[in-house]
């Protein structure tokens, strides 16, 4: 990935010379990323940098070779800076973490010891940055296979370069797994970098450590169904970044609050495919759980809840009975669990009524979101608005804030804007909203920019599609094939053989199985995402929401087509096969286009390494292929 690289002199020179030569050179370096910096970023830079620069001139670290915005693997996010060098007692590499904060003044929130209150901030709390800074050096340490056998090399502090000690004092007493220096204390930091770096080892060691460092081979993303089991009932698997650790500790602050003085909130996290909710949701039932704490998982997904509890309880039913659905609350004790943790909350239904709804439940049938709310004493919401997919689906972060309004219940709202699947690429997100028209105020497809971490390409048909694919499985790779719902969906033939519905042209395959069973070594519904069978059959929507996989092909069916002639996307409801979108009265046509440009948003972002395109319109393939360059 892009790094700015400078030697400790260099810095110090370039911002002695001119204090906002780094600043420009950063913009550049992301802004050819396709992730352009906005004012407060570029603010951070021409003020933090200067300082870090002069306090390694005046540590004598001129030697040390300084890593500016470095991407951690596998995701968006990025460090403000990494110092390599030699330790002075072992002579190893030795590698620094720094967290440079503008911050003039901050306290502990209530009681946390993990989450802090500063004034002015936009979202509040904030992560305490020495514990940000030491979640960054355990993410490096579990993904850079250069620290694998050697995690105590790499090391990490917070530097508040603008504050003296008295406005942040809550931020200098008490444990902290990283320390933290402010601008009154930099003798203090002097001292400390000079016990871990060493002011006498050559530049050209400085220069080999930084180059094993950003040469290293990168461990693979710990998918989520991988570990899901261990993540609940032995350890945490997951290292929770930024605001996914601080909707982590808040859901913890409020249990523990709700306990001791028999109140109640609600905690509502948002954020995009890939930001990690799933994460937060499990890392939480585990952590729960393992606290003796009464919690449930629900989600509004068939396949992902019944994924959940073979995945995840496996060997254990016990484990298993965690994982439930929004429905079945219906006549639950109001306040009966500590914590009800609804994932991918934006499928929360008008009501809970289904067909086998008992009589007496279905005549005092209330709203579902209320049904939840009423559950715990802490229910979480996890959610993307933008995966609305279905007519009826009301989860959205107005609809529950105006149910919470309405009991009186406090909302704590934690924003994640965080990438960590599509190799981490924040701007393939963006850029699939863009080509979809749902990133508002930025509106209109922009060409593919690019990752270093992330493959996208446009394929010319389904055979190259499926081919590519399948050369990626022979290498050990996941893969799946997804399509817009436009063809029709058959039961299997009486011998057990599927019917190939999926036709375009010549090409020919089958959907995945609807039912709970296994049929012609086809994988029930519930698991084609994760059973390495499921890759001969295509999935729809239903079946990969929630769900992620190595490499994803999507077909943009007949449904969705570009149109220069018309300004851009036509939604075309006769193409579809989608029984919820036959009615025009109950989805008018323009919540029919809203509603099919998510699902392929959904569609298109389950890989994590890469995405292969393929629409089966001429004009709409010629359109995206000039987005698109050629691999």
């Amino acid at each position: 990935m892009p790094t700015a690289r400078y030697s400790g002199d260099a810095l110090a020179r370039v911002t002695s010379d001119d204090d906002t030569a780094v600043e420009r050179h950063l913009a550049q370096m992301l802004s050819a990323q396709g992730i352009p910096p906005g004012p407060s970023e570029r603010r951070a830079w021409r003020h933090s940098v200067p300082a870090l620069a002069r306090d390694l001139d005046d540590a004598g670290l001129g030697n040390v070779e300084v890593l500016l915005e470095h991407r951690l693997p596998l995701s968006s996010r990025r460090t403000d800076a990494v110092l390599a060098g030699v330790h002075p007692r072992t002579g190893e590499p030795s590698y620094v973490v720094v967290e440079l904060k503008q911050w003039t003044e901050a306290r502990r929130w209530e009681d946390s010891e993990t989450l802090v209150d500063v004034p002015g901030a936009p979202y509040r709390p904030v992560l305490h940055p020495g514990v940000q800074v030491e979640e960054y050096v355990r993410y490096l340490a579990d993904f850079v296979r250069a620290l694998e056998h050697a995690p105590h090399t790499i090391t990490g502090l917070a530097y508040l370069h603008n504050a003296s000690d008295e406005p942040v004092a809550d931020l200098l007493t008490g444990p902290a797994p990283a320390p933290v220096f402010t601008g009154q204390r930099r003798a203090r930091l002097h001292e400390h970098l000079r016990s871990v770096l060493s002011v006498d080892a050559p530049g050209r060691e400085s220069v080999q450590a930084a180059d094993a460092f950003l040469s290293s081979s990168i461990a693979p993303s710990r998918q989520l169904l991988s570990v899901a089991a261990d993540e609940i009932r032995d350890r945490e698997q997951f290292v929770l970044l930024d605001e996914q650790r601080v909707a982590f500790d808040l859901v913890l602050r409020e249990v523990a609050k709700a306990r001791r003085a028999d109140s109640k909130s609600v905690v509502l996290v948002t954020g995009g495919p890939g930001s990690g909710k799933s994460v937060i949701a499990l890392s939480l039932l585990g952590e729960l759980a393992r606290e003796g704490r009464s919690v449930l998982h629900a989600t509004g997904s068939r396949s992902f809840t019944q994924t959940l509890r073979k995945v995840a309880g496996r060997g254990s039913p016990r484990t298993a009975k965690l994982f439930t659905y929004f429905n079945a609350f219906m006549d639950a004790d109001r306040n009966g669990l500590d914590v009800l943790v609804l994932d991918e909350a934006h499928r929360i239904r008008e009501k809970s009524v289904q067909r086998f709804t008992p009589a007496r439940l279905r005549e005092r049938a209330r709203p579902q979101v209320d049904e939840l709310l009423d559950a715990a004493r802490v229910p979480v919401f996890l959610l993307d608005q933008h995966q609305v997919v279905r007519p009826g689906e009301l989860g959205s972060p107005a609809d529950i804030r105006a149910a919470a309004a309405r009991r009186g219940l406090p909302v704590h709202e934690v924003r994640l804007d965080a990438q960590f699947r599509a190799g981490g690429s924040q701007a393939y997100v963006e850029w699939v909203e863009r080509l979809l028209g749902l990133r508002e105020p930025e509106v209109g497809p922009v060409p593919w920019p690019g990752d270093e971490g992330f493959v996208l390409d446009v394929v010319d048909s389904p055979d190259e599609l499926e081919g590519r694919l399948g050369a990626y499985t022979d290498a050990g790779y996941g893969a799946r094939i997804t399509a817009g719902y436009c063809w029709p969906w058959s039961d299997p033939r009486p011998d057990g053989s599927l019917v190939p519905d999926v036709r375009i042209d010549g090409w020919s395959r089958p959907w995945n199985l609807r039912g709970d069973r296994s049929v012609g070594g086809a994988p029930p519904a519930a698991l084609w995402a994760s059973d390495p069978a499921g890759f001969g059959q295509v999935g729809c929507i239903y079946t990969a929401q929630g769900f992620e996989y190595d490499w994803n092909g999507v077909v943009i069916g007949p449904d969705l087509v570009w149109r220069a002639d018309r300004g851009g996307w036509v939604a075309r409801r006769e193409h579809s096969r989608d029984p919820d979108f036959r009615s025009r009265r109950a989805v008018p046509d323009d919540e029919f286009a809203r509603l099919v440009r998510n699902v392929y948003k959904v569609l298109l972002t389950r890989g994590m390494v890469g995405t292969l395109v393929y629409s089966t319109d001429p004009d709409t393939r010629t359109y995206l292929r000039t987005l698109v360059p050629r691999r």
